[in-house]
């Protein structure tokens, strides 16, 4: 490598660090301006002073809003992450963490917690994570039976099929659900909402989150090789099949644990890889970490619209899949526009 692409490389890397410093800095700002953000004791910013002063408002702020924003990051990191950790993987930029019937599988699984367990917050949690993980290991069961194409395209059909099984599923129970009582509870839930997250809900499922992205961050150095042709990354050192399905349960797992105290969420995992790969290119050691802090930030911001806008909640899917698909049609019409895995 010349000198004058040598230093075009380390101030493209330094620009990159720069960036994402700042991605830091603004997720820390912002998170600090939605503890202070709500509609009690008044809407809008409080003053740091209030706190102190009301005590009601600092129980809300400790008890309710606090981990309701941990949830909202943690959310909109592992949706992310997996998000451009399944479109290297699949080489398709159309993918989401709900791929391989996780999401879909998380849905059965609370929608049949409500309707044959009484809908217990914590069954329900409990169920929707089992279904989800299990969609995986049917995906991949079933991936291992096909006889057509390769690993990657049979693991791509499989989840297909999984997924189309339980939203069957889900309809099916929704059809036999209660119309005055379990059928809104199963709307509400596929809606998604971070408004029942408190402190025990998010300490339950932080352990798998935690390990989940320690892991993809971990691996972000192998990422480009792993979107690779299996025999090129092969020859570059790679042990594609066992390193590719590591990854793919390091996506699934925070993304189950998530998805079964938020219920669905979409959109995050699909739109943010994209905007990261506009930023930091196709580089993984920054686009990765990048998506996450971005995916935060969006959730953050998707989740403070939520609980102000107006009196009441407006679930937080709804908000995610408005402002997701604007700014996928953004993404679209920009004459630089490239959909790359």
């Amino acid at each position: 490598m010349s000198d004058i692409a040598l230093r075009q490389v380390i101030a493209r890397n330094a620009r990159r660090r720069r960036l994402l410093w700042l991605l830091v800095a603004g997720a820390a700002v912002l998170f600090a301006a939605s503890v202070l953000l709500g509609r009690y004791p008044a809407p809008g910013l409080i003053a740091p002073s209030q706190l102190g002063e009301d005590e009601l408002a600092a129980r809300l702020v400790l008890n309710l809003r606090l981990p309701r924003l941990l949830a909202a990051l943690l959310l909109g990191m592992a949706l992310s992450a997996a998000g451009m950790v399944f479109q290297l993987l699949f080489s398709n930029p159309l993918v989401e963490p709900g791929f391989l019937g996780v999401s879909q599988g998380a849905a059965f699984g609370a929608a049949f917690a409500i309707i044959y367990f009484g809908g217990g917050a914590l069954l329900t949690q409990t169920s929707a994570a089992a279904f989800a993980l299990a969609g995986l290991g049917f995906s991949y069961l079933l991936a291992r039976r096909l006889r057509f194409g390769g690993w990657v395209l049979r693991l791509v059909l499989a989840g297909i099929a999984v997924s189309a099984l339980f939203s069957a599923g889900v309809g099916l129970l929704k059809y036999i659900a209660d119309p005055l009582t379990q059928l809104p509870e199963i709307t509400f839930w596929l809606l998604g909402s971070l408004a029942s997250i408190t402190w025990p809900k998010l300490l339950s499922v932080l352990p798998g989150v935690a390990v989940g992205l320690f892991v993809m961050l971990l691996f972000r150095w192998r990422l480009n090789v792993l979107s690779l042709k299996e025999e090129t990354a092969f020859s570059l050192g790679a042990a594609p099949q066992r390193e590719r399905m590591l990854l793919i349960l390091a996506a699934v797992v925070p993304t189950a644990a998530l998805i079964s105290i938020s219920g669905m969420v979409g959109w995050i995992g699909l739109i943010v890889p994209h905007i990261a790969r506009r930023l930091f290119d196709a580089d993984t050691r920054f686009g990765l970490p990048a998506t996450m802090l971005l995916g935060g930030i969006f959730a953050m911001l998707c989740d403070d619209a939520a609980r102000t806008l107006l009196a009441g909640e407006i679930p937080l899917g709804i908000l995610t899949s408005l402002l997701g698909a604007l700014i996928f049609l953004g993404l679209m019409m920009a004459q630089q526009f490239r959909p790359r895995p």
